[in-house]
């Protein structure tokens, strides 16, 4: 699952690239490392046109996910004898957000999957835990993937949700939001020699980019598919660091 991918890059090439017509985000910094929660941008497809927005990563979690974990709350609460509303708690559960949808059919998700809510999410390079190189002891280093060693734009296929009300932080209590996320499909083979389960779905150039912006569903999920082996490279894996019990 990718939570951690970076984009160095300038406003005119996102905007020549995905024929964005609204520039929406003041001035874009030449490097960027987005982890979730962040705002990064976007380019998304609204009512006045293709728009090139600043975005919070994460889409809302599950109603069950929600629940299930309110429950976990309201347990805990009941066990040392205090009282509580559980509608109450479950509005204000915290929901970090959902970084990366890989179950298209799930109806949490179908709901946004018209082109009204299609995106697409400009990047040069993106990373997946490396478990193999983990030191014991240690945190498990990232491993960095891109097109080629020039690290060339690229986007990810992408939904957004405009002005979703919830508690993402508990200091910051209920905000309304827009929120994005991006879609993930079974890995190739240079991803899954690192990471196994999944990589994000990539498009690489205008006519990918139109197709996913524009097309039916029926048509634009075909592009839930891995990226072909020789058009991915594995960059570097950072070095693992080691525990004081390992200097």
């Amino acid at each position: 699952m990718c939570n951690l991918y970076n984009v160095t890059t300038n406003q005119e090439a996102i905007r020549q690239f995905t024929r964005a017509m609204i520039d929406s985000i003041g001035n874009l910094q030449p490097s960027l490392d987005l982890y979730p929660d962040q705002m990064g941008p976007i380019v998304r497809n609204t009512g006045a046109g293709r728009e090139l927005a600043m975005v919070r990563w994460g889409l809302p979690s599950s109603q069950q996910a929600l629940m299930q974990a309110t429950k976990k709350r309201a347990d805990k609460l009941q066990a040392k004898g205090t009282p509580f509303d559980f509608g109450q708690l479950l509005r204000m559960e915290p929901d970090g957000g959902t970084t990366n949808v890989r179950r298209t059919e799930s109806k949490h998700w179908t709901r946004w999957l018209g082109v009204e809510n299609r995106c697409v999410v400009p990047f040069t390079r993106f990373a997946e835990p490396d478990h193999r190189s983990r030191v014991e002891g240690g945190r498990v280093p990232n491993a960095w993937f891109a097109g080629n060693e020039d690290q060339p734009l690229l986007f990810f296929a992408g939904i957004w949700v405009p002005q979703w009300r919830s508690v993402r932080k508990i200091r910051e209590g209920e905000v309304t939001v827009d929120l994005y996320g991006f879609l993930t499909t079974e890995p190739n083979r240079v991803v899954g020699e690192i990471h196994e389960k999944a990589m994000p779905v990539i498009l690489r150039n205008v006519e990918e980019i139109e197709l996913w912006m524009t097309a039916s569903w029926e048509e634009a999920k075909r592009l839930q598919r891995p990226l072909p082996d020789d058009e991915l490279l594995l960059l570097f894996s950072e070095e693992p660091e080691r525990s004081k019990s390992h200097v």
